[in-house]
């Protein structure tokens, strides 16, 4: 029985839910059952609360029709992971540092907040770089969070442990966050999805940069449906984030129901050439985006012009880190890894009129893009120039033989996006030929995460990549080569 509940999509548990034919309490002793056998491989899902979870789960139960049942996004009484870096009330939350490694807040963050008012019981906290800051998930408070595709590579960062805690089949959805890809790299490295939503769409509650775009909350899942399910829970206004909006008046799930496919679509493999991407991903990924011809859709080889987007990012990302990290840079200097302080220091040492050519260029760069939108209803590109890496390196050393210059070399497919403030889902394309996951990342414009998910629906119905999880952990080695 337990076997047959943690293969059954959230959408379907959350059906199964609400006919009352199982309930909160069997889905959690499933769920409890699976991360015993599940992490001793992986390392995904570090502090578990079981015991606040059935309190929940009983308080759930003892009122057989609440009012939030029908709300958007209801779940009904189903496991989720919650990410290290977002306050669960009660729970030790240590942001993945050991400056906070005995940390328990007393409040939960706001979307913890919406996710447990609408239904969701949180299980386990995933986890998470240093202040979330890395591709690949590791801290000197858990150590590492291991691919379940082959335990030997990296999962991605910085929502690793909510990537595997799904793939695995852990829990049904994961909560995570997005700066420069950290909901869609793990997606991609464990084959399954995870949407960067527009900023706004989703409270970011607590952050200090509350007026930046750079950084959001978001789902990850095992299939788009899923996906959209929880950006429902999610999605909303929140007086605590001055950036937050509305829900849309149909709901992401039910806008998937009226849906078709898209009809023009821009493709690019690597921005005409100015972003590394392996030749082997780029294959596979041209193999996938042609799919879409199937459907009648048209694709054009077309990118926007990068101009000086990546340079821009990081002078951003770094004064981004300032807001975040000077006072643990000041006081605990010792305790944060180096690229936290490399990037925060970057950061100290910029000039307003660098900060200044940064906003120009983001402006200047997101024009291009919304022209690019008139012609095209969404644009693909690989969602990583790599597949997942060795799991003891910070970030690939190469792509396609070229070095790169820093922990973020390797992330500029996403980044990009985020600099336009798309909405973004990665969505898996196929593996490669040591059988590491490939995907797509496919953006729409800002807050049309509806359209960026149709499409990747359309694109998982051909290719059926997500009926391959949950997935056992698997031993392998690093692919040489």
């Amino acid at each position: 029985m337990s076997q047959d509940l943690i293969r059954m999509t959230a959408t379907e548990a959350v059906a199964r839910l609400r006919k009352r034919e199982v309930s909160p309490l069997e889905l959690i002793d499933a769920a409890e059952a699976r991360i015993a056998v599940v992490e001793p491989s992986v390392n995904a899902l570090p502090t578990l609360c079981f015991d606040r979870a059935r309190a929940h789960a009983k308080r759930l139960m003892a009122v057989r029709y609440p009012p939030e049942a029908n709300e958007p996004g209801w779940l009904g009484g189903l496991p989720v992971s919650i990410k290290d870096l977002t306050d669960v009330a009660g729970v030790r939350t240590t942001y993945g540092s050991p400056i906070f490694r005995d940390h328990v807040p007393s409040r939960s963050h706001p979307v913890v907040e919406r996710i447990e008012r609408l239904g969701g019981i949180v299980v386990a906290k995933s986890n998470t770089p240093e202040f979330g800051a890395g591709g690949s998930t590791f801290n000197e408070v858990f150590g590492r969070t291991r691919n379940p595709w082959n335990t030997s590579l990296t999962s991605g960062g910085s929502t690793g442990g909510g990537a595997v805690s799904v793939a695995t089949g852990e829990v049904w959805l994961a909560q995570g966050t997005d700066h420069g890809g950290s909901l869609r790299r793990p997606g991609t490295y464990c084959s399954v999805v995870g949407i960067r939503p527009s900023p706004g769409r989703v409270t970011r509650g607590t952050a200090g940069n509350l007026w930046s775009p750079l950084s959001v909350q978001g789902p990850m899942a095992r299939n788009i449906p899923d996906l959209a399910l929880f950006l429902d829970t999610m999605a909303g206004y929140c007086s605590a984030d001055p950036l937050t909006f509305d829900a849309p008046a149909e709901s992401f799930a039910g806008s998937l129901g009226r849906a078709g496919p898209p009809k023009r679509i821009a493709y690019s493999p690597d921005y005409d050439g100015k972003i590394l991407v392996e030749r082997e991903t780029r294959a596979i990924c041209e193999a996938a985006v042609r799919r879409f011809e199937d459907l009648g859709c048209v694709i054009e080889e077309y990118a926007p012009d990068l101009g000086g987007i990546e340079e821009a990012f990081m002078i951003l990302r770094s004064q981004h880190f300032v807001v975040d990290r000077e006072i643990q840079l000041r006081d605990h200097r010792e305790l944060l890894k180096p690229d936290i302080v490399w990037n925060t220091e970057k950061g100290l040492g910029q000039t307003p009129s660098q900060l200044a050519w940064a906003e120009r260029e983001r402006a200047a760069f997101y024009r291009r893009v919304m022209e690019m939108f008139e012609r095209y209803d969404v644009f693909v590109t690989p969602s990583a120039g790599t597949p997942a890496f060795d799991v003891n390196r910070t970030h690939p050393e190469t792509i396609d033989g070229v070095a790169l210059a820093n922990y973020m070399g390797g992330s500029m497919l996403n980044a990009a996006m985020t600099m336009a403030s798309c909405a973004a889902v990665a969505v898996p394309a196929g593996f490669d030929r040591f059988g590491r996951p490939v995907g797509l990342q496919i953006a729409a414009p800002p807050r049309q995460e509806a359209r960026a998910m149709a499409a990747a629906m359309f694109l998982e119905r051909l290719t059926g990549l997500d009926r391959m999880v949950p997935i056992d952990p698997k031993e392998g080695v690093v692919p040489v080569g």
